[in-house]
């Protein structure tokens, strides 16, 4: 009976694979860990398989002194020229400072830091809270991320 069983062929597993490594995004905390893994990898797929297709940012322009908002396909521009420029990126979420939930939909206030070594060189590092907002149409779908208010010191 032995003879039949094959370390190097595990058994098939139904589900994604990837949610071990990656994070499940049906939890808050797996949707975390595949936004980490996302910047990590500076993985644009990954990353947008995480934004809900009627996303928002919203930061404060210092400069102008005003609040700023941009989309669905500005977000993916900005974030994948970062993946682009960066030669790592380390994100590090730390305590959940807020958390809403409901089944569908979810606030959370979270601390993070956040170090981007580009490609030159030179290093940044930013640190502060992220304010998201997450929902899903059911139960059993994975969270996207409706609302990002960038709370960070950079």
């Amino acid at each position: 009976m032995l003879a039949c069983l094959n370390p190097f062929a595990p058994a098939y597993r139904a589900g994604d694979p990837s949610e071990d490594l990656l994070g499940d995004p049906r939890t808050i905390e797996g949707f975390f860990t595949r936004f980490r893994n996302a910047y990590e990898l500076r993985d644009i797929r990954l990353y947008e398989a995480l934004l809900d297709s009627d996303f928002v940012f919203i930061y404060y322009d210092f400069d102008t002194g005003t609040e700023r908002t941009w989309g669905f396909s500005t977000e993916l521009k900005t974030t994948g020229g970062l993946f682009q420029a960066a030669e790592n990126l380390r994100l590090s979420w730390r305590q959940i400072l807020q958390l809403q939930e409901d089944s569908l939909q979810a606030r959370v206030v979270r601390q993070f830091t956040l170090t981007v070594l580009l490609r030159q060189g030179d290093v940044f590092r930013g640190e502060g809270n992220v304010n998201f907002t997450l929902r899903r149409p059911h139960k059993q779908a994975p969270w996207r991320l409706l609302r990002w208010r960038d709370e960070s010191q950079f």
